[in-house]
């Protein structure tokens, strides 16, 4: 688990980031679920932008978040920051300070 410090951190990083991952009119189907998971492991760090569904967003990124094993860093408007580190410790591309 993250702790606030942590993604204090994770969302100044995420600031001049744009959204990978648009959730439109079909919501959160299995091809947006490996679009995210593909973009995660590259990149660690995303934002997902809801163009619809947004009195839902954050259900659906907590949905989004248990099938992808990754962790909500900040909600800004509608759109969600969520991060998941690289298991190899080589190809991590954001250290979190400790």
């Amino acid at each position: 688990n993250l702790s606030s410090s942590n993604r204090s951190y994770l969302r100044s990083q995420a600031h001049h980031l744009e959204p990978v991952v648009l959730i439109g009119k079909h919501g959160i189907t299995e091809g947006t679920i490996k679009s995210i998971d593909r973009v995660l492991e590259a990149r660690e760090l995303i934002k997902i932008k809801f163009r619809e569904f947004k009195d839902k967003k954050l259900i659906l990124s907590e949905k989004i978040t248990g099938l992808t094993n990754s962790q909500v860093v900040g909600v800004i408007g509608h759109t969600v920051i969520i991060f998941r580190q690289n298991p190899d410790s080589d190809k991590r591309q954001i250290h979190i300070p400790q």
